[in-house]
């Protein structure tokens, strides 16, 4: 819940007000698109051995910049936010690009009518675009889900999912070809993955097919 909370309302709205800035033409923005969605061409795992680098309390660039002491990693009342704050690097240029595509598609006759009617550019986004971005909200709502549920790599990479790291989907992994052998309990967490999967999925795929109809 705490990997779904901060994908849903940190990163992913974070990489809608990315989107929303590179949609205005700014100078460089190629240069911008392109560092923002470099993380998303790397893998979780990928990933975690990079936030290894950073978070490291003997050769981690943190503490050797700030000169902190911190065990970043080692302390379980910590590392899930850092980790997250490495997670949610990747997934913000995921989400930059899909609505970036989708900013791209709304016509620009709606802008103008709401500027003419006399709203300034933050209540013609929320009043006119963002209503227009419902398909895409979907499928970025799915797409958040999906990678919280799915983060299995960059804790694994870390530390193998343990000391405070234990998602679900490490834990069906532990349980089922792990040490502990326990086919029936691990078996029952992939269920409930699979449940909560489809129940986001399901509203997805809802939502597509209305729009065919």
């Amino acid at each position: 819940m705490l990997w779904l909370g901060f994908l849903g309302l940190v990163a992913t709205p974070f990489g809608l007000f990315c989107a929303v800035l590179l949609d205005r033409r700014l100078r460089l923005s190629r240069f911008y698109q392109s560092a923002l969605y470099m993380p998303v061409v790397l893998s979780l795992a990928v990933v975690g051995f990079i936030a290894q680098l950073v978070y490291s309390s003997d050769y981690g660039v943190l503490n050797a910049v700030t000169g902190l002491g911190v065990d970043w990693l080692g302390d379980s009342s910590i590392n899930i936010w850092v980790v997250m704050v490495a997670a949610g690097w990747r997934h913000v240029g995921y989400v930059m690009i899909i609505y970036l595509a989708g900013l791209k598609a709304v016509d620009p006759a709606l802008k103008e009518a709401a500027a003419i009617d006399g709203a300034d550019e933050r209540q013609a986004f929320f009043r006119v675009v963002f209503p227009t971005l419902r398909p895409v909200n979907v499928i970025v709502l799915v797409i958040t889900v999906i990678e919280a549920l799915r983060a299995f790599d960059i804790v694994y990479a870390i530390n193998k999912g343990r000391n405070g790291l234990e998602l679900l989907s490490v834990l069906v992994t532990e349980n089922i070809v792990g040490e502990a052998s326990r086919i029936g309990f691990g078996s029952a967490i992939a269920v409930i993955l699979l449940v909560i999967s489809m129940g986001f999925i399901v509203v997805y795929l809802s939502q597509m097919f209305r729009e065919e109809r």
